[in-house]
């Protein structure tokens, strides 16, 4: 049986989670303080609270330092590209592993899995040779193709169709559908939850992603945002007011994408046994 809460457990498991709360996000809020305080406020040494007058204008300053739009363009085609490959190919694959049967399903599983026991920048030397001896150093390909599937999407998709019906499934071949007709129309309209837990962690991932973009990239034209914003702070430190409001750049289409797919997320999550 649970346990009831008295009115003042209840206030007080309140105040507990409040502040909790209060503590992840604060780092969060002075962030947006910082971003919006003037040169003087930064350099006196002194924390500020509130700044005197929001300075809306840090962020025109900052597109005007540093090709700050490029840097975003870059960042939002490459983890939209590897994220739409993603939805696309994560889904299919977990779908064979799941409900098909054929010699070596077992061990190709495996394989898929083992290439999670592999850190990347082992594998990094032979992909970044292979690329450059294509030419695909410094182009959206080379930032994009490593990473058009992934064994975690696979073993996700995998794990949440595996219990669907195979009455369904049966019921539909039966009706004269082909497999992939069965994928489109039975399998993949109850895949939203996961599908949505996939996209967003992809995303997110992708749009933070560091090494690679640092090393498939020379020219400042190919920078991702996460890049350029390290190149720019290094060039501007003293200027934590504008280096603030490019983090806050960083993490507003993560935060939006989030605010979309939350529904689906927790849904998704509940049902597909992460932790």
């Amino acid at each position: 049986m649970r346990e009831r809460l008295f009115p003042g457990d209840r206030l007080a498991a309140y105040v507990v989670l409040g502040a909790l709360g209060l503590v992840t996000v604060l780092p969060l809020l002075y962030m947006i303080v910082l971003a919006l305080q003037s040169d003087a406020e930064v350099q006196s040494g002194d924390p500020v609270l509130w700044p005197a007058e929001l300075q809306w204008s840090n962020f025109t300053r900052l597109f005007e330092a540093a090709p700050f739009g490029r840097f975003f363009v870059n960042s939002f085609v490459m983890a939209g590209a590897i994220t739409v490959a993603h939805l696309i190919f994560d889904p299919l694959v977990g779908y064979v592993f799941a409900k098909m049967d054929f010699p070596g399903k077992r061990i190709a599983f495996v394989a898929v899995l083992s290439t999670l026991m592999v850190p990347f920048f082992v594998r990094m030397l032979p992909i970044y040779a292979i690329f450059a001896n294509l030419g695909w150093i410094d182009s959206y390909q080379g930032l994009i193709v490593p990473f058009l599937m992934d064994a975690y999407g696979i073993f996700l998709m995998r794990q949440f169709i595996k219990p669907l019906p195979d009455e369904l499934i049966e019921a539909a071949r039966v009706d004269g559908a082909g497999e992939f007709r069965i994928y489109l129309r039975v399998i993949l309209p109850q895949c939203k939850p996961a599908m949505a837990v996939l996209g967003l962690f992809t995303f997110v991932f992708q749009w933070n992603e560091f090494l690679w973009p640092l090393i498939a990239t020379s020219r400042t034209e190919m920078r991702t945002l996460p890049i350029g914003l390290t190149l720019f702070n290094q060039e501007y430190f003293t200027q934590w007011n504008l280096t603030a409001a490019g983090a806050l750049l960083l993490f507003v289409p993560t935060a939006l994408f989030f605010v979309i797919t939350q529904k689906f997320l927790v849904e998704g999550i509940a049902l597909s046994g992460l932790k």
